[in-house]
């Protein structure tokens, strides 16, 4: 009986130690999970932040903040600019970023495509993804060809001025192509009102266009948003039609190809398709 009660003891010891532990590691570590509702209001943004603003968003004093800011830059989760003093995702930030883009099958096969195409046509080829912001550049392979143009992993493509945003709102479904809208400051358009969201496009003109795209399968832009720039982007999309990513071409306006059925516009869309075959099944049947 001695013995029974002494084992009744010890696993009550051992229950409320297991007890006590599991509780400590559901409270976690406060100072962290305040430093991630910082990082949390950075990535909201698209564009620098001040200390002030990210206070604020983060719902902490500017003194608090800027303790936390200075651990989160020497750590590189966070870069702050020497000149304004504005915060931005740092480079551990974006390579953990990268990270899980990477572990994406659509990603793995057309990395190295993107490096060939580059390799053999001369322009630049960038992969975008959905990101928190808009169309991401999560590769970007140079061409021989100069570009005047400021892109680089990590860029976030406008919707409304580039052939790669054409491709996402022609090719993300609803409620994702509304929420990326309202994250980069537009609102969908709605046949009749009188002034477009679109600087220049009527709604009935962005969706012409946008029904266009689907028809080709390709979007193409001649001069914009850059002078002097064009880009074709295609949709690479899983066996449901669901946009895994885009794969554009951009080069100098008066030596690319930008025929709808030229050489790049065939090279891009034999390119999306043979991506598309190499997906492995969940990927063919799932929600990338």
């Amino acid at each position: 009986m001695r013995r029974i009660g002494r084992d009744r003891a010890h696993r009550h010891e051992w229950t409320s130690q297991l007890k006590e532990t599991s509780e400590k590691t559901q409270r976690g570590i406060q100072s962290v999970e305040v430093a991630g509702r910082i990082l949390e209001a950075l990535a909201r943004r698209r564009e620098p932040v001040a200390l002030s603003e990210l206070a604020g968003a983060a719902g902490l004093s500017t003194a608090q903040a800027h303790t936390y800011l200075v651990s989160l830059t020497k750590l590189g989760l966070v870069k702050r600019d020497a000149l304004t003093g504005y915060y931005e995702p740092g480079p551990l930030s974006l390579r953990l970023g990268m990270m899980g883009v990477e572990q994406q099958p659509a990603y793995r096969i057309a990395a190295p495509y993107a490096t060939q195409l580059a390799e053999r046509i001369g322009f630049s080829v960038a992969l975008c993804v959905s990101g928190p912001q808009g169309p991401t550049i999560v590769r970007y392979e140079r061409g021989g060809s100069p570009l005047h143009v400021n892109l680089h992993v990590g860029t976030v493509m406008s919707l409304r001025t580039t052939a790669t945003g054409r491709v996402f709102s022609a090719f993300l479904d609803a409620a994702e192509l509304a929420a990326t809208m309202e994250r980069q400051g537009l609102t969908p358009p709605h046949v009749g009102v009188d002034e477009s969201p679109f600087g220049g496009y009527e709604p009935e003109q962005w969706q012409a266009q946008l029904d266009d795209t689907r028809r080709r399968g390709i979007a193409r832009n001649v001069d914009m948003p850059s002078p002097g720039i064009s880009a074709m982007s295609v949709p690479v999309l899983d066996a449901d039609r669901r946009l895994l990513l885009a794969l554009t071409v951009i080069g100098p306006s008066g030596t690319m190809d930008v025929g709808w059925n030229g050489a790049i516009a065939r090279e891009l869309r034999e390119l999306a398709q043979r991506i598309a075959q190499a997906l492995p099944d969940r990927s063919l049947t799932h929600a990338s």
